[in-house]
């Protein structure tokens, strides 16, 4: 427990840039205690006013808090959240975010993630990486990612790209740690091809063999292999079958794991999600949000090669 004291104490100077006195509401579930107190203890010996959260576990990541959680979110000066579900693509954490919070949400983080691989990373390699992919994802009207035999187009006129660089300390920051993606929200009904999911799936984890799933106009129509049936929520209607996202990995120090908290910011990599996408420039709330790793990817923004079966090329 010291070590895990130390580690958040690390985390919550560098990537938060908590102050003596700031208002740090810890919000946790059952499954994620340990980690939860240990961060708790670090905000109370770097002389914050402390404050620790325990919720029931949410059934699906991107489900609401309860409401006096999401309350008191807009109260803080910072929240950090490591929990089984992820609270990022919440109103809750929408809301706090406008009210000048910033927001770290771990989702799914383990005790071994908490001291290794992406939270070990250089920092500001990733938020240069990060901020020059970002600004290349607004600029861009459409992706195209390549995979094995399979192509996905992506229209994503209009829409801007968002840096989730693991450092969050201005008013109303917000982003995963551990972190290291540039995303954006891709236009709701522009979508349209196949792609092979290969490295993880939120509802499965680590994938054995990969999933090939077929998207038109914007929606999952088709996802086929091995444990393929874990994924029926995104088929139960084109609300949570709509492709939400399209994210680019970028920290070095990130390893594969089957915890899509990390798996996605391993660097090199795409990942496309499903479900919810209006806390990110979006206009589509479902009732999830769920992340498919595509491993060694090709990807053009426009016509410009952006990543070549997963080396970076800019």
């Amino acid at each position: 427990m010291e070590n895990l004291v130390k580690i958040a104490e690390q985390v919550l100077v560098s990537c938060l840039g908590v102050k003596k006195n700031e208002a740090v509401l810890v919000i946790t579930d059952d499954t994620r205690k340990e980690i939860g107190e240990a961060i708790y203890e670090a905000s109370c010996h770097l002389g914050c006013e402390g404050m620790l959260f325990v919720m029931k576990e949410r059934e699906v990541s991107g489900q609401e808090p309860p409401k006096a959680v999401a309350e008191a979110m807009k109260a803080a000066d910072v929240v950090i959240a490591p929990t089984a579900k992820s609270l990022t693509h919440t109103r809750a954490r929408i809301q706090a975010a406008e009210a000048g919070t910033r927001v770290a949400t771990m989702p799914g983080i383990t005790r071994e993630m908490f001291s290794k691989g992406a939270m070990t990373a250089d920092y500001g390699a990733v938020e240069k990486l990060t901020a020059k992919i970002t600004d290349m994802l607004t600029k861009a009207d459409s992706a195209r990612i390549e995979k094995d035999t399979a192509v996905l187009h992506i229209n994503l006129k209009g829409r801007k790209g968002v840096p989730s660089p693991g450092v969050y300390k201005e008013s109303g920051k917000c982003g995963n740690l551990p972190s290291g993606e540039a995303y954006i929200a891709p236009l709701e009904d522009g979508s349209d091809g196949e792609m092979i999911i290969d490295g993880s799936m939120v509802g499965i984890g680590k994938l054995e063999s990969p999933l090939h799933m077929k998207i038109s106009g914007g929606k999952l129509r088709q996802v086929t292999g091995e444990e393929s049936e874990k994924l029926d929520i995104l088929l139960k209607n084109e609300v949570n079958g709509t492709l939400c996202e399209l994210g680019i990995g970028t920290n070095e120090a990130a390893v594969l794991n089957g915890i899509i908290l990390e798996d996605e910011k391993v660097y090199g990599t795409v990942h496309i999600a499903f479900g919810t996408n209006i806390s990110f420039g979006g206009v589509n709330k479902a009732e999830c949000h769920m992340d498919g790793i595509i491993l060694k990817p090709t990807l053009y923004l426009d016509d410009i090669l952006v990543i070549k079966e997963g080396v970076f090329q800019v």
